[in-house]
């Protein structure tokens, strides 16, 4: 094998850059990541624009409470900040609600993001999948789903829209599934990391549920849509009461920084990043899936979210290969294999400018052309 070839195990995530330097000898100023699902606006203007002037904020701590932030996200998410709790990205807030509800066994969907099952073992819990079908596009069949749950399960986390299936459960679904997690005594955890990207007016978002039912908690960050993961801040909103004195309990103080605390009163107030993050992601949405459609070698599941998840039909190339190929000219995608349910005939990768765009679909369809 030659020197910097991939390896059979090299699977990457979207912030291995540094690993991928190593093996490939390209600086990870020359690779374009859509593997890491973050904005391709990169930060907010506002932020850019005014961080500086608040350097002097890390001589002091911070507002424990963090009351200013908590309202401003309130605002923004549209809920009260009495509902918000803040955190050291959505990371920590997921161990958190985890530690909390310390669930003997957990659901999750499968394929979706590993970090779950992760947190449920190491607080002594064990969990099961239920598996979103590929016959049925990885769309939940909420009946089906529905009739899985049990007196046995603690706790539901949902990844909505999930990753890496792009596909999403709407608001009036998950009422249904909320009244069935109550009946059954199951606490419900959702990861909203990516629905700022969705359209507004599919009304993907649980927040306003949180409103009617003590058994849900949704969790947000600022990694993927305000393009800040290296800000670590995350926020989590709950009607539940006693879950919230409960975290605020095991929560260390001052888990976010006086900067990222100005950072995020900043963007969450950018409203014309905003808009214009949701206008280029909806229209390059579109108009990528229904190129990706026309392809003879590849099978594409209409996007919710930021990505897309693609599946490989012809024999002679693979995620390993595609994704050698396209790192090689400066891309990064996803090879998919290593989530649960799915091969090596499955990458994803993310809405990025349309110049970027058109540049990876005009390699992936020449390679694809060629295993013809």
């Amino acid at each position: 094998m030659a020197k910097g070839a991939l390896r059979h195990k090299d699977h990457f995530h979207g912030s291995d850059l540094e690993l991928i330097e190593e093996i490939y000898h390209i600086r990870k100023e020359d690779i374009t990541s859509f593997s890491a699902n973050i904005n391709p606006l990169g930060v907010s203007g506002n932020l850019k624009a005014s961080i500086s002037e608040h350097i002097d904020a890390i001589q002091t701590y911070p507002d424990r409470d963090y009351r200013q932030l908590r309202q401003v996200i309130a605002d923004y998410a549209g809920t009260r900040p009495d509902n918000v709790i803040v955190g050291n990205g959505s990371t920590e807030l997921i161990s958190l609600i985890i530690q909390t509800c310390s669930p003997k066994k957990a659901l999750i969907l499968g394929p979706s993001y590993s970090e779950y099952e992760r947190e449920v073992s190491l607080k002594g819990g064990s969990t099961i999948y239920y598996r979103l079908k590929e016959e049925k596009d990885f769309q939940m069949d909420i009946a089906d789903f529905c009739a899985h749950l049990n007196d046995n399960l603690d706790l539901l986390v949902l990844c909505n829209p999930n990753n890496p299936t792009s596909t999403a459960i709407s608001r009036r679904e998950m009422r249904t599934i909320l009244d069935a997690c109550l009946e059954h005594g199951i606490f419900v955890m959702v990861d909203e990391t990516y629905v700022e990207f969705t359209d507004p007016e599919e009304k993907i978002s649980s927040v306003p549920l949180t409103n009617d039912y003590t058994n849900l908690a949704v969790l947000r960050g600022t990694s993927k849509f305000f393009a800040a993961p290296g800000l670590r801040l995350g926020y989590a909103i709950t009607g539940n009461a006693d879950l919230i004195r409960q975290i605020h309990t095991l929560q260390n103080p001052w888990t976010i920084s006086s900067l990222a605390e100005i950072a995020g009163r900043l963007m969450f107030r950018d409203t014309a990043y905003i808009q214009e993050t949701r206008e280029l992601i909806k229209s390059e949405r579109a108009r990528v899936y229904n190129i990706l459609k026309t392809w003879k070698n590849v099978k594409v599941y209409e996007p919710k979210a930021n990505f897309i998840l693609v599946r490989i039909l012809t024999e002679k190339t693979d995620a390993d290969e595609l994704f050698d190929l396209c790192i090689r000219s400066g891309m990064m995608i996803r090879n998919c294999s290593t989530f649960p349910f799915l091969s090596s005939k499955y990458i994803r990768f993310c809405f990025m400018s349309p110049e970027d765009n058109n540049r990876l679909l005009a390699l992936l369809e020449s390679r694809l052309e060629s295993a013809e």
